[in-house]
This record gives structure tokens, sequence and C-alpha cells, in this order.
């Protein structure tokens, strides 16, 4: 994958898009038992001008608890990250994972956004106490 429009272009392939910006999309990941993860893909890129894809997917809103719960989940996990960013003025918690665009093709972006998705529901289970989707 080349470009954020190549990787629009798989996505919207395979899922029905929700945003659907220049440099950021997100779409609804269908999961085991019906369950569904939104996902965002957004196009970053560094000092030296290097392009990376970043896959988060919000998980709960951010409170003590639920920090601490999920910093223990983080450190358990050998892939992605947690970062907090708000959703509609409200700070949530997210979980990333950034690919830069030469290791990208069809199958890298489809299981990391798999495993992703799948990761970040097991978070947003665990800190619902099992239960639910939170959002």
């Amino acid at each position: 994958m080349d470009s954020f429009e190549d990787i629009r272009l798989h996505c919207a392939s395979r899922w029905p898009l929700g945003s659907n910006d220049p440099y950021l999309l997100s779409f609804d990941l269908p999961l085991d038992a019906g369950r569904r993860q939104g996902v965002f893909l957004a196009e970053l890129e560094d000092e030296r001008g290097n392009r990376y894809l970043r896959v988060s997917t919000p998980v709960a809103p951010i409170d003590g608890d639920g920090c601490v719960r999920a910093l223990r989940f983080n450190w358990e996990q050998r892939l992605g990250y947690l970062a907090v960013s708000d959703l509609d003025d409200v700070p949530y918690l997210h979980l990333c994972e950034n690919r830069p665009y030469e290791l990208l093709d069809s199958r890298e972006l489809d299981r990391v956004v798999a495993e992703i998705g799948t990761l970040a529901d097991r978070l947003e289970r665990a800190l619902a106490g099992g239960g639910g989707d939170i959002l």
C-alpha cells in the first residue's frame, strides 16, 4: 500500500465506511456474538516525512479505576499501546497501533485491524466487568 487512498479503497471494499475524510476513515468491525468495534484509520507523518498508518479504536471513557485496570491489561499485551483522545469532549481510552506504509499490504492491514479490534473488545469487556459494550 503506497498511499492512504490505497488503504481507503481496500477498506471500502471490505466494510461500510463511517467517516471518510482525506486522511481519516472509520468503520465498524464485526466481531463474535454480534459485537462490533469502531475502528479509525489515520495517516501520520514523522519529522523526516515518513508516513505511517495509525489504527485506533475507542475502548471506554476514562476514569481512575478504569485507568488502573487498563494499564494492568496493557502490561500483559505484546502489541498495541494505550492512548487518550477525546470523543465529543469526553476523554476516552484508545487502543492504537502504528505501521509504516512500506510494511503494509492488504493482508497485513486486515491482520492489524482484526487484532486491534478484537483486543480492544476484550479490553472493553474487562473494563465493563465482563459485560456488554460500554460504547
